[in-house]
């Protein structure tokens, strides 16, 4: 939202009028091969109930060890890893063989030497997901290196949340070029509250127009191939896409299993999955992933995460689920016809939150929930806020994130989305339970308290 720097190709999927951007390729060891700049991170990625990834990018080249320890006591996980210039120093170690639920501390070495290991340097594996769990996470969108956007780092924090979801517009860099997506994402890194934040919790990213390209850029944007290099140097995910295009991801934490959809890449790129004379927004590729892991997922609550809202945003903008409402009928059909319970909508980008319960009874089996929460920076857009029959909730408010917490040790298993402000302060609250996202019978009661 919000930017007018036209830096990508827009073109309609069937061959329509070019309009070519000024943002080329650019070769990856180009970007500040030579730039010795401050250590960044520790910061804690993609993580399960026997594994977990973390991240670093040093100062100098050279090989780093990563140790990680027990905190009860027992003996050291060791993985090596060497910083090179061509990836931008940026280091990532997956360490496997872990138990769940466990608490580990970790540090890491250059030679003999520890270069950052203090006490909050602790990440916690993931329950086992036949076991009945509490967890919390903290989700929004739309953050910057300001003071508001570090005050929202440090109240995820003091609000405890197991796990951070980034859902895009982290950070606003509205270019292609390779230099410009690296300081971006350098910058960004850089701030001391959000790396004090992931020290200690893992995050997992998708990303919106902002950090992929620009204002409603689409697929078809010039030198996305740079976006999603820098993408993956700085973010420690276990999964990008397809391993050759695309981000998406997902990962399961507890009662909560989220796919978070990548709506960039590949939209207007192809004819559909769900009609050939109309655009794509996710692709074949990332259709039958996602098709895939809602047949296999046995989570409780299923979350559809990305960065664009799953309705119409009403404006001049093609970036929204409105526009590819074939795509969304599609999904909805899906769930429906193979009775895929505990699915729940999150999407950002519009600068304001909101609640939406839609009559999807009929096709989905029970009423789909959809939260947006935006933003984590301040600046707001009232004129987002518009009226939607099915909006239940929504409040146009500066540093904000959506906490998440999911309870299966009781029955049925209970959901609570609570939208917190930069001073903790609860601005609304939504409850559901997993019953009411299965039965269309269901007379549960559930809403806004």
């Amino acid at each position: 939202m919000s930017s007018s720097n036209p830096q990508f190709l827009r073109r309609d999927f069937l061959g329509g009028a070019l309009a070519v951007g000024t943002v080329a390729l650019t070769a990856p060891q180009a970007a500040f091969a030579s730039d010795q700049s401050p250590l960044l991170g520790p910061i804690l990625g993609h993580s399960d109930d026997v594994s977990a990834m973390v991240w670093m990018r040093a100062a100098s080249a050279g090989e780093f060890t990563l140790e990680v320890t027990p905190e009860s006591g027992g003996e050291a996980v060791v993985r090596k890893e060497r910083a090179v210039e061509e990836n931008d120093l940026c280091l990532h170690w997956r360490v496997t063989g872990l138990e769940p639920s466990r608490r580990y501390r970790y540090r890491i070495l250059q030679g003999d030497r520890v270069i950052v290991g203090d006490a909050e340097q602790i990440l916690t594996t993931a329950p086992n997901t036949d076991t009945p769990a509490r967890v919390r996470l903290g989700v929004s969108s739309c953050a910057k290196e300001d003071a508001g956007s570090r005050e929202v780092w440090k109240r995820m924090a003091e609000q405890d949340v197991d796990a951070v979801v980034l859902i895009g517009d982290t950070p606003y860099i509205d270019s292609t070029d390779l230099a410009k997506q690296t300081q971006g994402h350098r910058e960004f890194a850089a701030v001391p509250e959000y790396q004090a934040l992931l020290r200690s919790r893992p995050c997992w990213w998708t990303w919106d127009d902002h950090d992929f390209a620009g204002n409603d850029s689409s697929g078809l944007a010039i030198g996305k191939e740079n976006s999603r290099l820098v993408v993956t140097r700085y973010r420690p995910q276990l999964q990008f896409g397809d391993g050759k295009g695309g981000i998406y991801t997902s990962f399961r934490r507890g009662p909560i299993e989220v796919f978070l959809l990548d709506t960039r890449w590949y939209s207007m790129t192809e004819p559909s999955f769900a009609g050939s004379h109309k655009p794509t927004m996710l692709g074949a590729n990332q259709w039958e992933w996602l098709r895939r892991g809602l047949l296999e997922s046995t989570a409780p609550f299923k979350l559809l995460a990305c960065g664009v809202i799953w309705d119409d945003k009403q404006n001049s903008e093609s970036d929204d689920w409105g526009t590819y409402k074939h795509e969304l009928t599609a999904i909805q059909k899906f769930i429906g016809e193979n009775k895929i319970s505990g699915v729940i909508l999150i999407g950002g980008d519009i600068h304001a939150s909101r609640v939406l319960r839609y009559p999807t009874k009929k096709t989905v089996g029970y009423e789909l929930v959809q939260f947006i929460a935006s933003p984590i920076h301040g600046s707001t857009i009232p004129s987002l806020n518009v009226y939607n029959a099915d909006l239940v909730r929504s409040a146009v408010e500066p540093h904000v994130f959506l906490r998440i917490d999911a309870d299966a040790r009781v029955e049925p298993a209970e959901f609570r989305a609570t939208l917190i402000n930069k001073n903790g302060e609860t601005v609304f609250s939504y409850r559901l339970t997993a019953a009411e996202l299965r039965d269309k019978h269901s007379q549960q009661s559930f809403g806004v308290e």
